[in-house]
């Protein structure tokens, strides 16, 4: 097919304006990706030393606890007369071995912890490196496109052929921040064996039930009924989010409890505090909450925490929730109570007054359920 130079050189110019908006997108797009790998450079630096905090403050924790058992233990033992010393000998030694293996744990939590950081780090640098030198090939790319299209006929039909090749290769590189490891993901395994002694039984106060929720008789399921019913004869019912709080509160010492999330497609779980009394009238106030979320759409779920809103990574539905709270220490943690793993844990907390467990089936979705088991799950111990 034969045409005149004027109309080859008007068809090649469109194409060549055609790829200088696409090249200009891409230019805009290397930018914001370039700029999103430096941001999450601070951000990995940061969560990689809240990570460290959170594994730090699970050890404490967790050696406290050893501690207590042992003195537990050791009170049992003082009972029988036989043998004392060395039953205590005994004792000491097993906790002594115990506090060892502990250590030595978080000791190679911590290294696992710097290395997917510097992993982390050398891919989105690496990625930095590869992004800032297709910019430069794109600011290239772009100037000889503009200088192109003002070009004469005879002059931009000159390796007209080979520019278009050229520039069509470098717009099919592809562009995407780089895939690193959250650090969600590096669990930390255990429980302990205190957790059996320090469980409550919980139960669910209707006063402070939203309208949508229904409370089974002994007061450990709460599930969405199909019509609301009237809350206006009840005060001191919470109006938010579906929630209802437990009966219980508590002003000091530890405690922890578990929640069955299986069924629920939507929920929350925490502590919930007011900055007045947590009782009657009062108990609509907009309160304080740590919470833990998860939902579930079709074959996905997600789970946040909150303050601040953090998403989580686990490869597995979480299916039974355990939550240990230290007052006067300052810390809420939640489990994975299946895979006996911590998900998330907030420490140097500034708890004041009253706190009451809270819970919550989010957004009215089909009457699933959430429940309260009647007995602590075998755990494993340290």
């Amino acid at each position: 097919m034969v045409c005149g130079i004027q109309e080859a050189a008007e068809n090649y110019r469109k194409l060549f304006q055609e790829i200088l908006n696409t090249s200009r997108e891409k230019l805009e797009a290397a930018k914001s990706i370039l700029t999103d790998e430096q941001e999450r450079m601070g951000m990995i630096q940061e969560e990689e030393q809240n990570f460290r905090k959170m594994i730090e403050s699970e050890y404490s924790m967790r050696l406290r606890l050893l501690n207590e058992e042992c003195e537990l233990n050791l009170q049992r033992e003082r009972e029988c007369v036989s043998d004392l010393n060395l039953r205590e000998e005994g004792l000491l030694n097993q906790v002594i071995k115990l506090a060892t293996e502990l250590e030595e744990m978080f000791q190679e939590m911590m290294q696992r912890l710097s290395h997917v950081g510097r992993e982390n780090m050398k891919k989105l640098k690496e990625n930095e490196a590869r992004v800032s030198e297709q910019i430069c090939s794109l600011q290239k790319l772009t100037t000889e496109l503009e200088k192109k299209c003002g070009e004469g006929a005879l002059a931009l039909l000159k390796n007209a052929k080979y520019s278009l090749e050229r520039s069509r290769s470098l717009l099919l590189e592809r562009l995407e921040p780089a895939h690193i490891t959250d650090l969600s993901l590096c669990h930390i395994r255990g429980f302990s064996s205190m957790f059996r002694v320090l469980q409550r039984h919980l139960t669910l106060d209707p006063e402070t039930a939203h309208p949508c929720l229904a409370l089974s008789e002994d007061l450990r399921t709460v599930k969405l009924r199909h019509g609301q019913q009237d809350g206006a004869g009840n005060p001191g019912r919470l109006d938010f989010s579906a929630t209802v709080l437990a009966a219980e509160s508590f002003t000091s010492g530890r405690h922890y409890w578990e929640v069955d999330v299986e069924k629920a497609t939507r929920w929350q779980v925490g502590i919930y505090h007011s900055s007045a009394d947590t009782k009657g009238s009062t108990a609509r106030a907009s309160g304080e909450k740590v919470l833990l979320t998860g939902s579930v759409m079709e074959t996905e779920w997600t789970l946040w925490v909150f303050p601040p809103l953090k998403r989580l990574f686990l490869k597995k539905k979480l299916d039974t929730v355990g939550v240990f709270l230290d007052y006067e220490h300052g810390q809420i943690s939640f489990y994975n109570v299946t895979e006996t793993s911590l998900i998330y844990s907030f420490s140097h907390c500034a708890f004041q007054g009253a706190l009451r467990p809270v819970f919550s089936l989010c957004i009215p979705n089909g009457g699933r359920r959430a429940r309260l088991p009647d007995h602590l799950p075998a755990v494993w111990s340290l």
